[in-house]
Order: C-alpha cells, then sequence, then structure tokens
C-alpha cells in the first residue's frame, strides 16, 4: 500500500511512500488495544493513596462506656470505624498497578494502532524537516497548511529533534514523540497521526 508523501507547506512532493502490510495493514485486535492501552493507563497512576485504619488513627483507647446495661450496642474504643474519625474498613493502601503484559501482545496493539488509522484515513506521511530554532508559530504553520489546525495530532518523528519538539511543546493538542517511543495510547488518542519518511523505516524495523 502506498501513500503520497506532503511537505511542510501542505503540499505534495510527487513521491510515495511504501507502507508495510504487516505494520499497517493487520487485522486490528481490540483486546490487544484495550489491554496494552490498561497498562499505559495503570502505568500512569502513583499508587501513594493511603488512609488510616483502626490501628493507626491517634485515639484514646479508654473503653467509652460500660459494656452492658445502656440499652444500645458495645463500644469498645473512639477509633472504632462506626464512630466520625475512627480507622477506616479496607481503605486504599499504596500499589503497584502495573501487570505484565507479553512483548508480541505489545506489538499487536501497536500495529493495530496503526492499521485503524490507515483504514480511517487519518495518517499523514511527511518529509524529514527540521526547524532552524524553535518557534510556536512555525509548527502551527505547518499544521495549518496540513489541514490540521483544529485537530489533535500526534507527530512521530525518525530522530528525536529539539527544536521541533520544543516548538511544539505549548501546544495542547499536539505532541511530539520519536518512533522508539511510539504507544497505542498515543496513535488512538490523537485524530490525526503524522509520520515523517525517516519514522516509517524506524517503526517498520521495530514492529515487523
Amino acid at each position: 500500500m502506498k501513500v503520497n508523501v506532503f511537505n511542510t507547506q501542505g503540499k505534495e512532493t510527487g513521491k510515495s511512500v511504501a507502507l508495510n502490510p504487516e505494520v499497517f495493514g493487520v487485522e486490528p485486535n481490540d483486546h490487544a488495544i484495550y489491554l496494552d492501552v490498561k497498562l499505559y493507563l495503570a502505568n500512569q497512576r502513583q499508587g501513594t493513596h493511603k488512609s488510616k485504619e483502626r490501628a493507626e488513627v491517634n485515639y484514646s483507647t479508654r473503653k467509652l462506656k460500660r459494656q452492658k446495661g445502656t440499652g444500645g450496642a458495645r463500644a469498645g474504643s473512639i477509633k472504632s470505624p462506626v464512630f466520625r474519625g475512627g480507622g477506616r474498613v479496607f481503605g486504599p493502601q499504596p500499589r503497584d498497578y502495573s501487570f505484565k503484559l507479553n512483548k508480541k501482545m505489545k506489538q499487536l496493539a501497536r500495529r493495530s494502532a496503526l492499521a485503524y488509522k490507515v483504514k480511517e484515513n487519518n495518517l499523514t506521511v511527511l518529509e524529514n524537516f527540521t526547524f532552524d530554532s524553535p518557534k510556536t508559530k512555525g509548527y502551527l504553520e505547518m499544521m495549518k497548511n496540513l489541514k490540521l489546525g483544529d485537530k489533535k495530532t500526534l507527530l512521530v518523528l525518525g530522530e528525536s529533534n529539539k527544536n521541533v519538539y520544543l516548538s511544539s511543546r505549548n501546544l495542547t493538542r499536539s505532541k511530539v514523540v520519536t518512533a522508539s517511543e511510539l504507544n497505542t495510547y498515543d496513535v488512538l488518542n490523537a485524530a490525526n497521526l503524522i509520520l515523517t519518511e525517516g519514522a516509517i523505516s524506524e517503526i517498520e524495523k521495530i514492529l515487523a
């Protein structure tokens, strides 16, 4: 399958790139995507939540009232969860939310996400470029030329480029990553995926 290559002015360069069907043309696996996105979101959680249990509340241990004869339920301590300010029963504890996902499953999820972008015609191939200096205005102009100024975009570079990254950093609807940093969540979270020519070869090396 071939895709036309555009330049930063939004015009076709006359070149086309052949996409590897083993990477961009697979039958999408929704369950693999679900697991990989779930893993990504789980890894974003700090897991530092904590509430005090009965043994950790700093209150007196004095018995509140005599055991019998009051007409009410027995009460041994103000730390009891039934009283205001008492310890919490089965409250949250610090934990690690991450889980293991096989490498092949992760690769299948990424290939599936890329295949969805190709099927939905939300994939744009851009010739390799750079900026002389970090300039958000220049990045916005490039997106406008590609008719993607009002869409959430993910730009994937073949290798790290500081000027391009800094030019997009202040934009909430744009994200720039390298091919090695590409993940399923970012691909699906973007309305349009932009790949440079260098990024395509790197992605195919990783996922083919």
